[in-house]
């Protein structure tokens, strides 16, 4: 379960800690292509509700990670949300310890990386940031990880603006497989290998994993057995 951790005590978020966790490989002594996939609690009163999520990778030989998030106050300055930088994956997010979510190394992640990337220049949404229902961070991991099912991502209930479609109501699951309903993400239903059973209510997911036996539950999170 993903904690209700907003921000450390601090009481600002200049001043709240961006320390790494120590989750992520070092690249200098960690050759292997790697992926991961993070999710922490948002920063002030969103976190009690909802997490932001961000993909890490690093190629076979890089000495440092590529991180790719959306990061809605960008759009006070740019014309795209999609924040693509190099910088270290497991920092806490303004005071927030991060989870990994997906972690995916070795032969043929090369290749996954290269279709991330695309996937993320490719993302529709990259003007636009709502917090609620989406488009947000969370639709932005999502997509990706619908374009790369490989990786297996179960976002959790927490992972707000997961279920957005825009103007579609068909798709599969956001881990890639599977299928989801969904009306402009306030209103669906989800089945998959990866997720599980998810019924998405105005936007709060409550769902059962029966693979891994879990119940989900919006504010708290995945309870059970870790996937």
């Amino acid at each position: 379960m993903m904690a209700l951790f907003r921000g450390g005590g601090a009481t600002d978020w200049r001043t709240a800690s961006r320390e790494p966790v120590g989750i992520a490989p070092d690249p200098a002594t960690t050759p292997e292509a790697i992926v991961q996939v993070y999710g922490a609690r948002a920063w002030g009163w969103r976190g009690t509700f909802g997490i932001h999520t961000w993909i890490a990778v690093k190629p076979t030989g890089a000495e440092s990670y590529t991180v790719y998030e959306l990061i809605g106050w960008r759009l006070r300055y740019s014309d795209s949300a999609v924040a693509i930088r190099s910088r270290v994956p497991d920092e806490r997010w303004f005071g927030s310890a991060p989870e990994l979510l997906a972690d995916k190394r070795g032969t043929g992640v090369d290749a996954l990386i290269e279709r991330i990337d695309r996937a993320v220049r490719d993302y529709p949404y990259a003007a636009e940031y709502t917090m609620w229902p989406g488009p947000n961070s969370n639709t932005f991991t999502a997509w990706v990880a619908r374009a790369v099912p490989e990786l297996e991502v179960d976002l959790p209930p927490t992972a707000i603006g997961k279920d957005f479609l825009g103007d579609r109501i068909i798709a599969t699951a956001p881990s890639g497989s599977g299928l989801q309903l969904s009306l402009f993400g306030l209103l669906g239903l989800t089945a998959s290998g990866v997720e599980g059973v998810e019924i998405n209510i105005l936007g709060l997911s409550f769902g059962l994993d029966p693979f891994a036996p879990a119940i989900k539950l919006p504010l708290l999170g995945r309870l059970g057995a870790a996937r």
